[in-house]
C-alpha cells in the first residue's frame, strides 16, 4: 500500500532516521540547483526578526524553512529540519535579546510520536534538535515575554517548560491526568500562551477545552466558563499591555475574557458553525485590532472584538498571521495551498507574495513540442490553486490554466502533434485546445477498442428455390436483404467516477493511458478511450512507449511488454526478491530496466535473466531509470536521494549530481540541462555547467574502461 501511494503522488512517505543536526542550505548544498516554481503552496508559519523585521522566516509542512530579506517580497530556501519530509513546522520564535538564536517546533505528519524542537544559534544556517523534547508532537511553542530563557511547548502528551533556553525540560502537566479528578482531558495540547509579566502563568488549549496555571504547573484549573464545552482551543493570546485580557479561538467561535480567563464571552459577528479559527494575532501598536485566521478566510476587528469583518475570500485557509511592528498596515498571512498573501493596507487589498517560494507537488512536467522554452506543469493536491501552470521564462513568471478542471489533480501530461494538451487526472482524461480556453473531459469507455476486434462478415440468409412461373419469368426479383448486425451501445464512464490516470503516452499508432481501472487506448486522436484489464490486472502505475512500437506496462507486482502497439501483451518474469515496482522501462539497446524497492535491476535478454545494478547507483528505492534522448544518457532517481544519477555507458557506471536542496522524484533533460521534479517543492533546474561536467565525467569513465580492456 505504501508503494501505491508513492506512485500516484498523493503522499510522499519517507523513512526517517535518527539525527540531531538538521540540514542547512548554503553554497555547499544545492548551489548547483535552482528552484523555479511554480510559486506558492502550503505555508504553516511566519516569524520576523525583531532586530530586522524585513527578515522573515517561513515554515512548511515538509520540514523546510525559507527566508525573506525584503519583508516577504521574495523568498529563498534556508534549512531543512528533521530527517524526512514530513515535519510540520507550525511555530518559529526569535530570541529578542539575540536574534541569531531561533527556535522552531514541529510535529510528524504521519505519526503522533514524531516531532522536535530545534534551535539555531547562527541565524538559521544550522539547527539542532533539543534532546529533552525529542519525539514529542509539538503543536505549540511560546517564549516568555519577560524572560527569553523560558520556553513552553504544548504537545500531545502534555505541556513542558524549559528555563534554560531549551537545554533541559520539565513537565508542567500531570504525568497521568486520567487518575486525577476533573483532569482526564489534560492531553492533546494544541496551543499555549504565557503571561507577559509573570512566566509562571501559562494558558494551554487542548482538543477539548482550555486550562490555566498560575504557579508554573503545580496546579491547573480548566477555564471553560462562558465557553462551549468540548471546544478545540486552537489559539490563545494575552494582551501584552493588559494581561487580564485574553482571547481564545475554538471550533465553536472566538472568545474574549477581561478577567484573566475566569469568564469568557463569545464574540459576535463571525459565523462559527462552518469555520475554525486557527490563529489569533493582535496588532502590536493598536491592541484593539485583532486578526483571526480561520478555515473560512481572515477576519478583522477594529474594536477589540465587538464587530468583525471578513477581509479575504472565504475560501482562504489561514494558518498564521504576521504583522510588521514598524508598519502594522503591512500584514502577511500563511495559507493552505495559496502560499503567502500580503497587504500594505491592513488587508483592504492583498495579493500573493511567493516569488522564490514553492511548496507544490508536481504530477508531471513536459516542454512544448514546438516552443521548447515553454513548460507545462501539472499540480497535485492544491485544488483550485493547482491544476496546470505554464511558463515561458524558466519560472520567472507562471500562468495558471485550470478552468474546467475543478479541484482535480493532474498526475500526467502529454501534448499531441496539433498542440492539444492532454491531462491525466485523479478523475479522468481532459484536453485543452488553447491556453485561453477551458479543459474538456475526454470520453472514457469500459471495453476493448472496437477497431481492434475481429469483424465478422454478414451472412446472407439461405432462400429456398421456388419454381419460376412462365408469366413472371421476365420480371426481375428483389434480392433478399442481408442481416445487419447492430452496433453495441457505448456508455461513457461518468466523469465524477472516472479512473485515476497515472500515465499518458501518445504514439503514431495509438494513445495509451495507464489507470487504476485498466489500460485505456485511443485510436482516434484522443476523442474516445477504451479500457480493459491486461491479464487480469487493472491497477497500473506506469506505461512507457518506444520508437520501435514497444510498450512497457507495470503494476506494483507485475511487468508486461507489448511488441505490437498494445494489441497483445506478454508478462515479463521479475526477480523473486523484488517486492514492489515503481517503473518498467527500456533503453535504446533493448535492455529492460525495473525500478524497484530493492534498487534497479536490468535484463539484456528480454527478461530471461536479471542483474542487480550497482556501480554508483542507489542500492534501494530506485524510482525510475530512463534514457533521455536530449542528453543522450540514462537518468535515475531514488527515494532517499536529493540528487540525480547519470550514466553515459548504458548503466555500467553511475555518477550522482550534487545534492539539491529538496528530495527529487524524477528528472528529464531540458535545453542541455537537467530539470527535476521534487517531492514537495516544485521544479529544480540544474546549472548547465554542472550537467556538462557530469556528462564529460561519464564519457571519460567510459573511455577509461575501454582503454583498460585493450
Amino acid at each position: 500500500m505504501v508503494i501505491k501511494r508513492l506512485l500516484v503522488f498523493v503522499a510522499a512517505l519517507v523513512f526517517p532516521v535518527a539525527m540531531l543536526t538538521a540540514m542547512s542550505y548554503g553554497a555547499a548544498t544545492g548551489a548547483e540547483w535552482t528552484l523555479i516554481g511554480p510559486d506558492g503552496g502550503n505555508v504553516r508559519s511566519l516569524a520576523f526578526d525583531p532586530n530586522d523585521p524585513s527578515r522573515i522566516l517561513l515554515g512548511t509542512s515538509a520540514g523546510q524553512v525559507f527566508v525573506s530579506q525584503d519583508g516577504g517580497k521574495t523568498w529563498a530556501p534556508l534549512a531543512h529540519l528533521g530527517a524526512g519530509d514530513d515535519l510540520v513546522i507550525d511555530h518559529i520564535v526569535f530570541d529578542p535579546t539575540n536574534t541569531k538564536t531561533i527556535y522552531a517546533g514541529g510535529w510528524g505528519l504521519y505519526h503522533d510520536d514524531e516531532g522536535d524542537v530545534f534551535r539555531s544559534d547562527d541565524g538559521g544556517a544550522t539547527w539542532k534538535a533539543l534532546a529533552g523534547a525529542r519525539g514529542k508532537s509539538i503543536r505549540a511553542l511560546a517564549m516568555a515575554p519577560s524572560d527569553h530563557n523560558v520556553l513552553v511547548i504544548g504537545a500531545l502528551d502534555g505541556v513542558f517548560r524549559s528555563k534554560d533556553a531549551g537545554a533541559t525540560w520539565e513537565r508542567m502537566t500531570p504525568e497521568n491526568p486520567e487518575v486525577l479528578e476533573n483532569h482526564a482531558s489534560m492531553k492533546n495540547f494544541v496551543s499555549v500562551a504565557i503571561d507577559p509579566l509573570n512566566p509562571d502563568v501559562v494558558y494551554a488549549g487542548t482538543r477539548h477545552l482550555a486550562w490555566k496555571t498560575s504557579n508554573a504547573g503545580q496546579s491547573w484549573h480548566n477555564i471553560k466558563d462562558g465557553m462551549l464545552d468540548d471546544s478545540d482551543v486552537f489559539s490563545i493570546i494575552v494582551d501584552p499591555k493588559t494581561p487580564s485580557r485574553v482571547y481564545a479561538s475554538a471550533c465553536s467561535g472566538i472568545y474574549k475574557s477581561d478577567n484573566g480567563a475566569d469568564l469568557f464571552h463569545r464574540v459576535q459577528g463571525m459565523p462559527h458553525s462552518a469555520i475554525r479559527t486557527r490563529v489569533l494575532k493582535q496588532d502590536p501598536v493598536r491592541p484593539s485590532i485583532v486578526y483571526a485566521g480561520t478555515t473560512g478566510g481572515m477576519w478583522k476587528t477594529l474594536d477589540g472584538g465587538a464587530k468583525w469583518t471578513l477581509v479575504t475570500s472565504p475560501d482562504v485557509v489561514v494558518n498564521d498571521v504576521l504583522i510588521d511592528p514598524r508598519n502594522p498596515e503591512r500584514v502577511l498571512i500563511a495559507t493552505d495551498r495559496g502560499g503567502v498573501l500580503a497587504s500594505n493596507d491592513g488587508f483592504a487589498k492583498y495579493q500573493p507574495s511567493n516569488h522564490g517560494f514553492s511548496h507544490r507537488m508536481v504530477g508531471e512536467v513536459i516542454s512544448d513540442l514546438k516552443d521548447t522554452n515553454r513548460l507545462y506543469v501539472g499540480i497535485v493536491n492544491d485544488k483550485v490553486h493547482g491544476g496546470m501552470f505554464t511558463t515561458d521564462d524558466v519560472g520567472k513568471t507562471w500562468l495558471q490554466v485550470s478552468r474546467g478542471l475543478g479541484d482535480r489533480d493532474i498526475l500526467s501530461l502529454q501534448q499531441a502533434e496539433n498542440g492539444v494538451l492532454y491531462a491525466g487526472t485523479n478523475h479522468g482524461i481532459f484536453f485543452l485546445t488553447s491556453l485561453i480556453g477551458a479543459w474538456q473531459p475526454a470520453v472514457m469507455i469500459n471495453g476493448p477498442v472496437p477497431e481492434w476486434q475481429k469483424k465478422e462478415e454478414p451472412v446472407a440468409p439461405v432462400q429456398p428455390k421456388a419454381p419460376v412461373s412462365k408469366s413472371k419469368a421476365g420480371t426481375a426479383r428483389k434480392a433478399p436483404a442481408s442481416a445487419v448486425k447492430k452496433t453495441p451501445v457505448e456508455i461513457p464512464i461518468p466523469i465524477a467516477i472516472a479512473p485515476r490516470v497515472r500515465s499518458i503516452q501518445i504514439t503514431d499508432k495509438a494513445w495509451y493511458a495507464a489507470t487504476n481501472e485498466g489500460l485505456f487506448i485511443s485510436v482516434d486522436g484522443g476523442k474516445k478511450w477504451y479500457g480493459t484489464p491486461v491479464d487480469g490486472e487493472s491497477d497500473f502505475v506506469a506505461a512507457n512507449d518506444y520508437p520501435d512500437g514497444t510498450l512497457t506496462l507495470a503494476t506494483i507486482k507485475r511487468a508486461f511488454l507489448s511488441r505490437d502497439a498494445g494489441r497483445n501483451w506478454t508478462e515479463v518474469t521479475i526477480p523473486k526478491y523484488v517486492t514492489g515496482l515503481y517503473n518498467f522501462t527500456m533503453t535504446p539497446d533493448s535492455t529492460l530496466w525495473l525500478a524497484t524497492r530493492e534498487g534497479a535491476v536490468q535484463s539484456p535478454d528480454g527478461g530471461t535473466t536479471w542483474i542487480h545494478v550497482l556501480g554508483g547507483l542507489a542500492t534501494k528505492q530506485v524510482l525510475a531509470v530512463k534514457y533521455d534522448p536530449s542528453l543522450k544518457r540514462l537518468l535515475a532517481t531514488a527515494m532517499e536521494s536529493r540528487g540525480v544519477y547519470e550514466s553515459g555507458d548504458g548503466g555500467k557506471t553511475w555518477m550522482k549530481s550534487p545534492d539539491a536542496t529538496f528530495s527529487i522524484r524524477t528528472a528529464m533533460g531540458y535545453q542541455d540541462q537537467v530539470l527535476a521534479i521534487s517531492w514537495h517543492n516544485g521544479l529544480l533546474l540544474q546549472q548547465s555547467g554542472t550537467a556538462a561536467s557530469l556528462a564529460g565525467a561519464a564519457t571519460a569513465a567510459t573511455a577509461a574502461r575501454g582503454t583498460e580492456q585493450h
